[in-house]
């Protein structure tokens, strides 16, 4: 736990503990149905692993694959995992935060607050999310009793199992196909960072750079959290918040950040992009179904649910994740057309060859600087 003025910022074991109980229970199975379910995620996240190898080139043929653990989990596996990941991610800026611990009224206010209250608030907006992410690979989440690693601590695959039925059913789809062509996107991800070394090591360094500079009294973010969660819990009335309101993301701008978020934010659309480029590209051949899937989950992505859930979306950033999809998967799609799988594969070269965030919206820019430079 980090405190801050005698009061514990975030209680992790709180948070858990109230995304658990608040997060619904998901779509009806039965033990034999969901026992099944189980073991084909787990087929489809091997068979994806052969697929996606094939399709991208990005690992040499005959090389062996990273052992790393394919986790099918339900939502409060979900909230376990991310709230490890989240703890080991936030400390140094947590402990940054303890560092100011403030006196006066403000100090008053915060151990009011407390970690307790503010646990309570973090498990609200977990429990938020744990209905709604289908799969995810895990870059920088500890190994822990229940939750293991791969060996070499390049990060493990969790495929969400209720969000995964629930949404099929929503969709009207082929379950067989949905959970695989899930999988596809997932082990897209996977084969992002066990195939590129340096990427998971380059995209940690500018995340602590980013939380080096963050320079945020401790109550702005409690404040923002609050903010969330009482938005979630219907505290706020919808037309009481500002519709150009901030994300938490947003919190920390020094023009320093600025610059390390753009490159963040072009890295996420790269990889997020290319997953779905690999989803799609390889689903024709293994999933029959995968033009009726793409165009109702694509038209599921874009209404949300409602002026609640879009308000949460912004707030938590998540709006910036869709156009994460959208202008990366155009910006794939852009350069395989115009240089191959093989050419696009250069990006994994070095930090130096991934794109710019200007270059993700302008493809031929890209394609310009690593390779008309390098074949001159």
């Amino acid at each position: 736990m980090t405190s801050i003025g005698g009061a514990e910022m975030v209680d992790w074991n709180l948070a858990v503990a109230t995304a658990t109980r608040l997060a619904r229970p998901g779509p009806e199975v039965s033990r034999d149905e969901a026992r099944e379910i189980v073991a084909e995620l787990r087929r489809h996240a091997k068979a994806a692993e052969e697929h996606v190898r094939a399709y991208t080139r990005m690992i040499p043929e005959g090389s062996a694959p990273v052992d790393t653990p394919v986790l099918v989990v339900d939502r409060a596996g979900w909230v376990k995992a991310n709230v490890a990941g989240f703890r080991e991610l936030l400390k140094p800026l947590f402990e940054k935060m303890s560092d100011r611990r403030p006196g006066g009224p403000g100090g008053a206010v915060l151990g009011a607050v407390g970690g307790k209250v503010t646990g309570v608030e973090v498990g609200m907006l977990l429990s938020f999310m744990s209905s709604r992410v289908l799969g995810q690979y895990e870059t920088f989440a500890p190994a822990t009793r229940d939750l293991p690693g791969a060996a070499d601590g390049s990060g493990r695959l969790l495929l969400v199992a209720p969000n995964i039925v629930h949404v099929e059913r929503e969709l009207d789809v082929v379950p067989h196909d949905f959970r695989l062509w899930v999988a596809l996107h997932e082990e897209t991800h996977r084969t992002q960072f066990t195939g590129v070394p340096w990427l998971r090591d380059h995209l940690q360094g500018e995340i602590q750079s980013f939380l080096d500079q963050t320079d945020v009294d401790p109550m702005t973010v409690v404040e923002r959290l609050r903010e969330a969660a009482q938005s979630l819990a219907g505290g706020r009335p919808e037309g009481e918040r500002d519709e150009d309101g901030h994300s938490i993301v947003e919190l920390v701008q020094t023009p320093g950040q600025r610059e390390i978020l753009g490159r963040l934010t072009a890295v996420m659309s790269l990889l997020e992009g290319h997953a779905d480029y690999v989803m799609d590209g390889v689903g024709p051949q293994v999933v029959p179904s995968v033009a009726e899937i793409r165009e109702k989950f694509q038209q599921r992505r874009a209404s949300g649910a409602g002026r609640l859930d879009q308000a949460l979306r912004k707030l938590l950033g998540l709006d910036a994740k869709l156009r994460q999809y959208r202008d990366g998967e155009r910006f794939v799609r852009a350069v395989v057309e115009e240089v191959g799988m093989d050419g696009f594969n250069r990006v994994w070269t070095s930090p130096n060859t991934l794109p710019t965030k200007a270059e993700i919206a302008k493809p031929a820019d890209w394609v310009a600087r690593v390779h008309r430079k390098a074949d001159s």
